[in-house]
């Protein structure tokens, strides 16, 4: 994981994510974490970006998600 600057934005690697399906499932599950306001995923680069939210809720919710955040 890695943070922005502000604090804000958590990026995660995800490399076990692979189709739309991953992409719904992940943004899903982290979209409902309290504070949360944006879920980018990208399926090329294996990343999750949030905006807001806490990390350890965030990592949660993409391993309850059924995937491996780094």
């Amino acid at each position: 994981m890695s943070t922005d600057q502000t604090g804000t934005t958590h990026v995660y690697t995800v490399a076990d994510m692979s189709c739309d399906h991953c992409k719904r499932a992940i943004e899903d599950r982290v979209g409902d974490v309290s504070g949360v306001e944006l879920v980018r995923v990208d399926l090329d680069a294996k990343t999750v970006s949030v905006s807001g939210g806490e990390p350890s809720a965030i990592e949660q919710a993409i391993t309850e998600a059924g995937y491996t955040p780094t």
